[in-house]
C-alpha cells in the first residue's frame, strides 16, 4: 500500500510540474518563459476569494471557486487560442478552432468532485464558475438556452475529456464541504450565492490585473484609513462649531451630533435617525458611521442616495472634508473629471473607505447577476451603510429590498442607519432610533408653518396661483409633473428660473448653484420646480408653494423653507393643481394624505404622523416585490434551479421600459455627441454623456424623431439635432405644439 501511494503522489508531482507550462494568461511580445502559470492563477485567485469570503464564514467555498474557475483554460484549445493571439508557431498547439470556452469545465468538475447524494453542493460551485465572466446563469432558461446552466455543465463534461489529468490535480487541493453556512435558509441562499461569486469574480479581476498590468494595480495599495478620515471630520467639526452663531437651529444639531456619537458605541446591527430637515443629518450621520467602524472592526462607510440630482451635493461635502481623492463616487451622473485613476479603480470593487453611491447601484447590485455590477458585493460586508432619504425606497420593490437589508444587518456583518426626515415604518424592519423622543426635535426643529386648504377638492388654477407667487421675491414652488412645470413656469416673469428633469443633470447643476448663490446674497429669485428638489437640496427660501402630494413629499418640501432658521416661521402652502397626480404612487401618495386628514386626531405637528402615513400608504400598494422573492427561492433542493438571470433583468428601481435617453447639446454635450458620431460609444465617453441625458417616454422621442428633432447619431444613441429645441430656461422642449402635451412625470 505504501509503495502503491508514493507511485500516485510520484504521479501527481509529475502532472504538476507539466501543469507549470499551461498558462493562464500571456503577455504581448513577451516568451511563454514570462507568462503566467494556470496552477499559479488558481491558487492565487483561490487565497484571494477565500479570505474574501472569510468574512462571512465561508472561506472554503471561496478557495474551491477559485481552484475551479478557470481550469477549463488547460486545454489544448485554450493553449492554442494565447499562442495564436501573441503570433507564436508551435507545432503541439497546432489544433484550434471552435468556441473559445473555459468556464464550463469547471463547472462539470465541480458537479463530478463535490455532489452527494440529496446534498449537491457541488452545483452551488458550478453556478458560480460558469458565470465568472458571462454572470450568473439561471438553471434552464436564459437570454438563450446556450446560457443557461444545464447546457454549460453539458458542455463542460465534453471539454473536461480533454484534460482529466489537470482536473486530477485541482480535484487534490479541493477543500472538503460539510455543508451550507448555519445562517443560509432557502430565502437568503440566493444572496450568499451571490456573496460568493463577488469573492471569485473580484479575486480573478485583482489577480489578473496585478499579472497584466502591475503598474495599475499598485494604485490599488494608495489608501487612507478610516482613523485619518475621523481626525478630518473632528477637525471640521470643531471649526463648525467655532463659527456657527449660537442660534436655536445650531444648538439642536449639535444635540443630534452628540447622540449620533453616543450611539456609535452600541452593538452593530440596524439603526435609524430621524431628525427633520435641516438638523444636520449628512455631517451627523457621517460622525455616528466613523466612529462606529472604528469602534467595531468596519472596513468603510457606504453612502447610498436616492437621486443623482443630489449625491453630487454631498460629494462635495464630504469632498471637502477628507480630500475628493478619498471619496469615491460610483453613479451614472459622475462628472469624470473629478475622477483619479484609483478612484476610478475602487469604484469598480468598492475598496475604498468611503463609497458614495445611489440607490439604484445599491440595490440593483444585491440582486444582480452580471459579473461587473456583482464584483462589489463582497465589499459591503462588515461596513456601515448609511441609506439616506430611507422614505425612498421604491414600494413596488419593497420587499426585496427590507429583505436585502435584514440579510445585511444579520449574517454579513453590516450597521446600516436608516437616516430620514420622514422616518417610514418599513415592514419588517425595527430599527433602534438613535434620537431619544424626549429631546423632541420636531417641535425645537419646526420652523415653518404648513397650510393646507380647508378643502382638498377644491383646485386652484394656474393664472391665480402665479398671481400669488408673483407676491414674494423669493419664493420656490413646488408641482408634481414636468408638463405642470412648464405651464406655470410659462406665466411667470421674466427672470423666474424653471428646474425640471428636462433639463439635463449638467444643466441643472449650474442652475442649482446659480440659485443657491441669489439665496445667499439676497436677490429676488422665483423657482418653478418638480419634486427633485426636495431630498437633500439645501436651499433656503422664505415661502413655499407645494402643489398637494404625499405627506412625506410636503414636509420635504417644508425642509427647503426657513431652513436656518432665520425667520420664526417660514409659510408653506399647500395648493390643489388644476390637473391630478398620474396614476400610480404619485395618486396613492395624494389619496393617503387626503385620507389622512380627514381623520378627527389628524395633527401635522405630531412626530407619529410619517408612521401612520406610510403604514396606510404601503397598504394601498398592491405589488410589493414578493414575486421576485419567490422566483430566487429553488422550487427542487436537489436541482437548486436558480433564476439569477432572469430576475436580475425585471429587478430595476427607475422603470426604463417606455423610456429613451436623449444626448443634448447644452455646454460640452455638443462635443460629445461629434465624438459619438465620429467615433462611437466607449466607456469614458458614455461616462461623460450620462450629464447629458434627458429621458422621454418612446413615444415622445419617436414622435421628435419623425418630426426632425431627434436624430440617431450612433446605433441605439439618439441625439438632437434641432439647435432650438433646447432652451436655456427649460431644457428640452418637447411641449411645442407639434408633440402630444400629455404628462411627462419626473
Amino acid at each position: 500500500m505504501m509503495g502503491q501511494f508514493s507511485d500516485q503522489s510520484m504521479e501527481i508531482q509529475d502532472s504538476t510540474a507539466c501543469f507549470q507550462r499551461i498558462y493562464a494568461h500571456s503577455l504581448p511580445g513577451q516568451p511563454v518563459e514570462a507568462w503566467q502559470p494556470l496552477l499559479d492563477h488558481l491558487r492565487q485567485v483561490a487565497t484571494l476569494a477565500a479570505e474574501f469570503c472569510g468574512d462571512f464564514g465561508s472561506s472554503d467555498w471561496g478557495w474551491n471557486a477559485g481552484m475551479l474557475h478557470d481550469v477549463g483554460k488547460a486545454s489544448r484549445v485554450f493553449q492554442g487560442y494565447l499562442r495564436r493571439e501573441n503570433q507564436l508557431d508551435d507545432e503541439e498547439y497546432d489544433e484550434v478552432g471552435g468556441r473559445i470556452n473555459h468556464s464550463s469545465a469547471g463547472a462539470a468538475l465541480a458537479e463530478e468532485i463535490h455532489n452527494k447524494r440529496n446534498h449537491p453542493l457541488g452545483r452551488i460551485l458550478a453556478y458560480l464558475v460558469a458565470g465568472h465572466h458571462a454572470g450568473l446563469p439561471d438553471y434552464s432558461t436564459c437570454d438563450s438556452y446556450r446560457g443557461a446552466l444545464t447546457f454549460r455543465l453539458k458542455e463542460g463534461e465534453d471539454h473536461l475529456k480533454s484534460i482529466r489529468t489537470e482536473s486530477q490535480i485541482i480535484q487534490a487541493g479541493q477543500r472538503s464541504l460539510a455543508s451550507l453556512p448555519r445562517f443560509v435558509k432557502a430565502d437568503n441562499f440566493h444572496f450568499w450565492m451571490r456573496m460568493l461569486f463577488s469573492a471569485l469574480v473580484d479575486a480573478d479581476f485583482l489577480d489578473t490585473e496585478a499579472f497584466m498590468d502591475p503598474r495599475k494595480s499598485r494604485l490599488r495599495e494608495d489608501g487612507i484609513s478610516l482613523s485619518a478620515l475621523k481626525k478630518a471630520l473632528d477637525l471640521h467639526l470643531t471649526q463648525m462649531a467655532q463659527q456657527c452663531a449660537a442660534t436655536p437651529v445650531n444648538e439642536v444639531r449639535r444635540v443630534i451630533l452628540e447622540a449620533c456619537r453616543s450611539a456609535a458605541l452600541l452593538e452593530p446591527g440596524l439603526f435609524s435617525l430621524s431628525v427633520p430637515t435641516g438638523g444636520g443629518k449628512t455631517l451627523s450621520g457621517m460622525a455616528f458611521a466613523l466612529d462606529h467602524a472604528l469602534n467595531h472592526g468596519k472596513k468603510r462607510i457606504i453612502y447610498v442616495i436616492p437621486y443623482t440630482s443630489i449625491i453630487e451635493q454631498t460629494a462635495r461635502i464630504l469632498g471637502d472634508i477628507f480630500g475628493s481623492e478619498n471619496v469615491v463616487e460610483h453613479h451614472s451622473n459622475l462628472d469624470t473629471e473629478r475622477e483619479t485613476p484609483r478612484t476610478r479603480m475602487a469604484s469598480e470593487n468598492w475598496d475604498a473607505p468611503i463609497i458614495v453611491t445611489t440607490n439604484v447601484q445599491f440595490f440593483e447590485s444585491l440582486y444582480g447577476a452580471r459579473a461587473g455590477r456583482c464584483r462589489k458585493l463582497h465589499n459591503i460586508v462588515n461596513s456601515v451603510v448609511i441609506l439616506d432619504e430611507a422614505q425612498l425606497v421604491p414600494p413596488n420593490l419593497l420587499q426585496p429590498c427590507t429583505a436585502a437589508i435584514k440579510d445585511l444587518t444579520h449574517n454579513y456583518g453590516v450597521t446600516l442607519l436608516l437616516s430620514t426626515a420622514t422616518q417610514p415604518a418599513l415592514p419588517g424592519l425595527e430599527p433602534r432610533e438613535i434620537i431619544p423622543a424626549d429631546l423632541d426635535l420636531y417641535l425645537r426643529l419646526n420652523r415653518t408653518e404648513i397650510l393646507l386648504p380647508e378643502n382638498l377638492n377644491d383646485k386652484m388654477s394656474w393664472e391665480d396661483l402665479a398671481d400669488r407667487i408673483k407676491e414674494y421675491d423669493q419664493v420656490l414652488c413646488i408641482v408634481n409633473t414636468r408638463r405642470d412645470c412648464h405651464d406655470l413656469f410659462c406665466l411667470m416673469p421674466e427672470g423666474t428660473v424653471h428646474l425640471s428633469a428636462l433639463m439635463c443633470g449638467e444643466h441643472r447643476s449650474v442652475v442649482i448653484q446659480r440659485i443657491k448663490d441669489c439665496l445667499q446674497s439676497g436677490q429676488p429669485i422665483r423657482v418653478i420646480s418638480t419634486q427633485l428638489v426636495e431630498a437633500g437640496v439645501d436651499i433656503d427660501f422664505p415661502v413655499v408653494y407645494r402643489a398637494l402630494s404625499g405627506l412625506d413629499s410636503i414636509f420635504q418640501a417644508a425642509g427647503r423653507c426657513n431652513r436656518e432658521g432665520r425667520l420664526r416661521k417660514g409659510l408653506v402652502t399647500v395648493f390643489i393643481p388644476p390637473k391630478g397626480p398620474p396614476i400610480g404612487l404619485q395618486r396613492k401618495g395624494v389619496d393617503t394624505t387626503k385620507e389622512l386628514a380627514s381623520l378627527r386626531d389628524f395633527d401635522l405637528d405630531d412626530p407619529k404622523i410619517f408612521r401612520r402615513y406610510f403604514s396606510l400608504f404601503y397598504s394601498k400598494v398592491t405589488e410589493t416585490g414578493e414575486k421576485l422573492l419567490k422566483e430566487l427561492k429553488p422550487s427542487d433542493s436537489c436541482t437548486l434551479d436558480m433564476s439569477f438571470r432572469s430576475v436580475a433583468n425585471e429587478f430595476h428601481l427607475i422603470d426604463e421600459q417606455g423610456q429613451r435617453p436623449v444626448i443634448v447639446r447644452y455646454g460640452r454635450g455638443n462635443q460629445l455627441v461629434g465624438e459619438l458620431a465620429k467615433t462611437g460609444p466607449n466607456r469614458d465617453l458614455l461616462r461623460r454623456l450620462q450629464r447629458f441625458i434627458v429621458n422621454l417616454p418612446t413615444r415622445i422621442a419617436d414622435r421628435m424623431v419623425n418630426d426632425g428633432l431627434l436624430e440617431e447619431v450612433w446605433p441605439g444613441f439618439l441625439a438632437q439635432c434641432s439647435p432650438s429645441i433646447y432652451v436655456d430656461s427649460t431644457g428640452l422642449d418637447v411641449f411645442r405644439e407639434t408633440l402630444p402635451v400629455e404628462d411627462i412625470l419626473l
